[in-house]
């Protein structure tokens, strides 16, 4: 448990930023998410991330110890679409968790990393070695592995500064005619913590999504979405903020659904970046997976 006296120095900060500078091993977004969960106090009271902070306010605060999870190689089969000394490209399947969390102990795309490869890169610690960026559990499709952090720091910048393209299929519920480009804002949903949500608030993280129209059904749409930026479920929570939820996405999406289907039919299918070390720029796809297919083809069938 830390308790600090806030000085003038100090005073008229935002709670969250003061906490961040303070605390380095933390993000921002890992500080918001103790203050939510109630673990920063001003003299006996949970306040807000953007509270400004007084002279003499007392900040109690306690970081939770890390869940230590038995990160062990497990012989999963990987679609290893490329590999070298430097860095892989991985299919992934629908269903596989990238790194261990607490509702995913082990069987996660880490644990086959681990046995498929024996070097990977440590900049994300030891529950996520060789993870430059992320997909969510039910979403398929190209992800970039790093085998060293000469590699990882390479790949992890062309990500931040938008040289790494990535482009996405996705089934969306509805009709959509022309493309767009969508820019907001994005949270933590204030009603559901496990859920994200465009925020009208300026000091949350911005989200950049480019879309373009594939293909249009009687009441569905196949849809092209390419990142700009990375945030946590970007192109779910932006596919809603359309009025056009992803198809078999049971968080963002309907209730009712006219498939069964084990989630979202979201597909990380374009993925292109500069070779860290020979400068190549090298470019991949990967075709829907089969159920995505499925669905599509049922689609195709109605229209003739």
């Amino acid at each position: 448990m830390e308790k600090i006296e806030i000085t003038p120095e100090n005073a008229g900060s935002r709670l969250d930023i003061f906490l961040t500078e303070r605390e380095p091993s933390l993000s921002r977004s890992g500080i918001k998410n103790l203050i939510t969960k109630g673990l920063v106090l001003v003299g006996n009271e949970p306040k807000k991330a953007g509270y400004s902070l007084k002279t003499g306010d007392i900040v109690t605060y306690s970081i939770p110890k890390p869940v230590a999870y038995n990160v062990a190689p497990q012989c999963i089969p990987l679609d290893i679409v490329y590999t070298d000394s430097d860095l892989a490209v991985i299919n992934k399947p629908q269903g596989l968790a990238v790194h261990p969390s607490a509702g995913h102990p082990d069987h996660t795309l880490v644990n086959a990393l681990l046995y498929h490869f024996h070097d990977l890169s440590g900049i994300n610690g030891e529950l996520r070695p060789g993870i430059v960026h992320r997909l969510d559990k039910d979403t398929s499709g190209l992800m970039l592995v790093a085998k060293n952090d000469f590699a990882h720091r390479s790949l992890a910048e062309q990500i931040a500064t938008k040289t790494c393209i990535r482009r996405y299929l996705a089934l969306v519920q509805g009709v959509i005619k022309v493309g767009g480009h969508i820019e907001t804002h994005i949270a933590r949903d204030t009603h559901d913590r496990k859920k994200m949500a465009v925020s009208n608030n300026p000091d949350d993280r911005i989200a950049i999504t480019d879309y373009t129209v594939v293909k249009n059904y009687k009441n569905y749409t196949l849809m092209q979405f390419q990142l700009k930026t990375g945030r946590t479920h970007q192109i779910r929570v932006h596919s809603l903020y359309l009025g056009h939820p992803i198809v078999g996405d049971s968080v963002y999406g309907y209730k009712k659904q006219d498939f069964k289907l084990n989630g979202q039919l979201l597909h990380s299918a374009y993925i292109e970046f500069t070779h860290p070390r020979t400068n190549e720029r090298l470019n991949f796809s990967a075709p829907v997976p089969p159920y995505f297919q499925h669905v599509l083809d049922i689609l195709d069938a109605k229209e003739q």
